[in-house]
């Protein structure tokens, strides 16, 4: 993949991004830099805000003084030293210790593609802030839920929602013409594309989320099911949840197949980009039926599409990726398995 920024740094974007590299080496040359330079900007922030310090407060002030050093408003990033001591990751404790270089590599792209890279990691910041400032204070031993779907709602565009439409203002920029109606339709599609990933990992990740006092469930549609958060913490509720649980798996659902009819939007011709959107589209799909037909409570257990399944989904996507038509017909014969 073409360098993006130093050596060691994409070295880094490779160690940190997982499944997402796999998407990064098929995108356009393009955008892949700024693609993947928004991704790294972003794991740096989360990776502050998901810091054990023990002192919210001071991560709230981090993280903040990183996106205004990001944001070009600070001569200086905040000194991360001693949060970089705190990771067990040491790929992550490396990103850390390297903020400057990663924000330096702002200066690569034009102003604008700058401009809106620094948009984007503006709206995931403040979703990651809010979550710090949610949850980040409670007492010892206690969960706090969400209020209602449009907080959940909120949240999902903030931390991923918005990277549909970064991703679709990098792909009008620099690879695709479209009319100005499919273009809303991009727009509408790709913020969905985002939400899909992000609730299929809060609807995954449950039982951790619960450990660290964090519920995404809504409280009060978990009210109208007669259940509190810390019902969620015994496996053996799992019957009494699953119709509340069907019912954000439907939204994840409606919301990929959304993704989908992105994907039919592109241009015939767009095949590294049509490529780079199926596949997080085939995983996420692939876990929704795993998560549709698993105790999802069942902290020891949590659901995963494996390594030799996506190589599989891999290979299949690099197949279709010439033809809209192949590609579309494996998306709905992978959605139906």
């Amino acid at each position: 993949m073409a360098k993006i920024i130093s050596p060691e740094i994409d070295s880094l974007l490779e160690q940190t991004s997982r499944s997402f590299y796999l998407t990064l080496k098929v995108l356009p040359t393009k955008i892949r830099g700024q693609i993947g330079l928004l991704y790294l900007l972003a794991r740096l922030a989360d990776t502050i805000a998901d810091s054990a310090s023990g002192n919210t407060n001071q991560l709230i002030n981090n993280i903040k003084g990183y996106n205004q050093y990001a944001q070009g408003n600070l001569d200086d990033p905040p000194n991360l030293s001693e949060l970089a001591k705190l990771q067990t990751n040491p790929d992550e404790a490396k990103l850390l210790e390297n903020v400057r270089e990663v924000v330096d590599s702002l200066s690569r792209f034009s102003d604008a593609d700058q401009k809106r890279i620094r948009h984007c990691l503006d709206t995931i910041v403040s979703g990651q802030t809010l979550d710090l400032q949610r949850f980040g204070n409670v007492e010892k031993g206690t969960i706090t839920p969400l209020s209602d779907d449009e907080e959940l709602d909120d949240y999902t565009y903030r931390v991923a929602g918005c990277v549909g439409e970064f991703w679709t203002h990098m792909s009008l920029a620099h690879c695709i013409n479209v009319d100005k109606e499919t273009e809303k339709l991009m727009f509408e599609r790709g913020v969905r594309f985002g939400k899909a990933l992000q609730l299929i990992n809060i609807l995954r990740d449950i039982p951790a989320d619960l450990a660290l006092g964090r519920c995404y469930i809504p409280i009060d549609s978990m009210e109208k099911s007669n259940l509190i958060p810390s019902d969620l913490q015994d496996l053996q509720n799992m019957g009494k949840f699953r119709p509340l649980f069907d019912t954000h798996l439907g939204l994840a659902w409606a919301h990929l197949d959304a993704a989908v009819d992105y994907i039919g939007l592109l241009p015939r011709g767009q095949f590294r980009l049509r490529a780079a959107c199926m596949l997080p589209v085939l995983i996420g799909q692939r876990t929704l039926t795993l998560l549709g037909s698993q105790n999802v409570l069942d902290g020891d257990n949590r659901v995963k599409v494996l390594r030799p399944e996506i190589k599989r989904l891999k290979n299949k996507t690099l197949w279709a990726m010439f033809s809209r038509k192949k590609s579309l017909k494996l998306l709905q014969t992978n959605r139906n398995a």
